[in-house]
């Protein structure tokens, strides 16, 4: 299947496609532009929050040895749950993530991409 366009004069290009230029209108467009804004947003903020948890912990283990090693139960200490704590917390981190690219980002995407068809 071939795909045909038609050439159209374009400050862009020499001889763009109707298919280029509608794809730069969307790049340059505001809702594209706040589309990928809060992506950035969104993923800032999740990437500041698990290195803020997996940098405290690490530094709590560097500077808080004694409160780390007290036992809990015969032979685990307290850094143990701690340590699983902050895997846990990556995990939900992520399913946020992902929720909120289904239900946000990615029809808006959709939506976006849809405005390229002829």
């Amino acid at each position: 299947m071939a795909n045909v366009t038609t050439p159209l004069t374009s400050p862009l290009k020499k001889n763009a496609t109707s298919a280029e230029v509608s794809a730069h209108q969307v790049i340059n467009s505001p809702e594209f532009k706040k589309l990928v804004a809060k992506r950035w947003t969104v993923s800032a903020l999740l990437l500041t929050s698990l290195f803020v948890i997996y940098y405290g912990f690490i530094l709590l283990i560097a500077n808080n040895r004694a409160a780390m090693s007290q036992k809990i139960g015969e032979v685990t200490t307290l850094a143990i749950p701690v340590g699983i704590a902050v895997i846990a917390v990556a995990f939900v981190l992520t399913a946020i993530y992902v929720v909120w690219a289904n239900a946000s980002y990615d029809p808006e995407v959709e939506r976006l991409k849809g405005q390229l068809k002829p």
